[in-house]
């Protein structure tokens, strides 16, 4: 069996391989074969007694997770260690790093990508997270009230919520946390001025020539989602939609930026 996501095959035994362990453990668990290459051939390792206590002590004092470290023999009598590690529902770290298996690689993970996987493995998302900084004054009641009439006219929610209180409204589509703060998807979607708090939260619209280098013109667009949906459809229709343009997939497309 070839390297994969879930294989990896060493000819002997170093301690950097314990990154790969790290790795396979923030992943979706996996083996690794200690005394064969990467031709697949068992090579067998020296002094197997010896890493049958070294292996899994160090894994259980550098990375705090237990994994079967099995001895196998070949048809050769060629002696080979299996380390079988399982999926860990919460992150790992070694010395500090957070290493990934991906396809047949191992990747050190950093900034956003660090931030959202101990989300995700924590059972939160960076969406569902608390903003301790935002408070009930950042929210754009108008954003709200648009909302509301939106959502009566599509039968989504009860007529009678029409101007509802703006901590009821966002308390009922779970964007406070039970502490009353501001989840980040609440700024997102209600906040008067969003790129105060996220950087880079903002729509980019260009018209190209012959190729992307070729750059005619563009608009940025700001504000919150719900603002930002309907000034680029609007932007859409009136500067980058040429005559003979499929209309249908405008009004697709704007019902996509509306859709739950």
């Amino acid at each position: 069996m070839s390297e994969s996501q879930n294989i990896e095959y060493k000819e002997s035994w170093r301690d950097e391989y314990l990154k790969w362990i790290c790795g396979f453990a923030n992943a979706q668990g996996g083996r690794i074969y200690i005394g064969i290459n990467d031709k697949q051939e068992i090579v067998g390792v020296a002094d197997s007694k010896r890493l049958m206590e070294d292996i899994p002590n160090k894994i259980v004092n550098y990375l705090g997770i237990v994994a079967d470290v099995n001895l196998l023999h070949s048809n050769e009598d060629k002696e080979f260690i299996e380390i079988v590690v399982e999926p860990s529902n919460v992150p790992i770290a070694y010395h500090g790093q957070y290493h990934y298996r991906s396809g047949s690689t191992k990747q050190e993970m950093k900034g956003t990508a660090l931030q959202q996987f101990i989300l995700k493995k924590m059972g939160h998302s960076w969406d569902d997270t608390t903003n301790d900084s935002a408070k009930l004054d950042d929210i754009d009641r108008n954003a709200i009230d648009y909302f509301l009439r939106r959502a009566i006219n599509a039968q989504r929610i009860a007529p009678s919520l029409n101007g509802e209180d703006t901590h009821n409204v966002l308390h009922n589509l779970r964007l406070l946390s039970e502490d009353g703060h501001l989840k980040n998807a609440a700024i997102l979607l209600f906040g008067k001025e969003p790129l105060r708090f996220f950087p880079g939260v903002e729509f980019h619209i260009g018209r190209f020539g012959m190729n992307e280098a070729d750059l005619i013109f563009q608009d940025v667009v700001e504000g919150n989602i719900l603002q930002m949906a309907d000034k680029v459809v609007a932007l859409l229709r009136s500067k980058y939609i040429m005559k003979g343009c499929n209309v249908l997939s405008l009004w697709r497309y704007q019902k996509m930026l509306y859709a739950k």
